[in-house]
């Protein structure tokens, strides 16, 4: 008998707390609505128990934020042109997000992970006019990848 009680504890308490987490996304997507498209310059992603992906075309690309809380997302910024001072926030929360870059970019990165990880891909790029992006990136209990 007393394991049944414990049992039923045990459940009740991971129905509510998954109700808990699905009525805080619900609040957080409302509060924090994505903004961008492939053609547009500057993006706010949010993903919030969702996933998104985004292939940029852009112009001028100057950057914006993504937050992907128990979701995740992959941009390809491969086909972008990058404006000058571009800038680009992400942060993670149980997440993961992905962007790929061309082999020409420099990141100039700044990354704080705490129980995950950040891993940006830096070659040795020798051209002093090399467009730049300035990132910067914190996880928490997720990922960053930069790759190209």
């Amino acid at each position: 008998m007393m394991l049944w009680r414990l049992l039923r504890t045990v459940m009740l308490l991971f129905a509510g707390a998954v109700a808990g987490f699905a009525g805080a996304a619900a609040m957080l997507r409302g509060w924090l609505p994505s903004r961008g498209d492939a053609t547009s310059d500057e993006l706010a992603l949010v993903t919030v128990f969702d996933g998104l992906e985004l292939e940029s075309r852009s112009t001028a690309f100057r950057g914006g934020s993504i937050l992907a809380w128990f979701g995740g997302v992959a941009i390809d910024l491969s086909g972008v042109t990058l404006a000058p001072g571009a800038e680009l926030d992400v942060r993670t929360a149980f997440g993961g997000v992905s962007i790929k870059v061309p082999p020409t970019w420099r990141i100039d990165a700044t990354a704080t992970a705490l129980l995950g990880g950040i891993d940006v891909q830096q070659p040795d790029i020798e051209d002093p006019d090399a467009p730049t992006l300035v990132l910067r990136a914190q996880s928490l209990m997720g990922g960053v990848a930069i790759r190209r």
